[in-house]
């Protein structure tokens, strides 16, 4: 398709309305997506190195038990 002038474009032949908000419906729900898997992702990592401490503290127990 083939706009004149900038103006045109935005105006998208008088369906404005229904293609921005289609854009900005989708880019808004792709930036939840990103910001998401990246709460998840920080939340799963840090519980992993607390169940990595958590055995490494249990270890260290036992091995103290076993020098009484």
């Amino acid at each position: 398709m083939h706009f004149d002038s900038i103006s045109a474009f935005l105006a998208m032949g008088g369906y404005a309305a229904y293609v921005w908000s289609a854009f900005g419906i989708t880019a808004g729900a792709m930036i939840a997506l990103i910001i998401g898997y990246h709460r998840t992702h920080n939340k799963r990592l840090q519980a992993v190195k607390q169940q990595i401490a958590r055995e490494q503290r249990i270890k260290d127990a036992q091995s103290l038990e076993n020098t009484l």
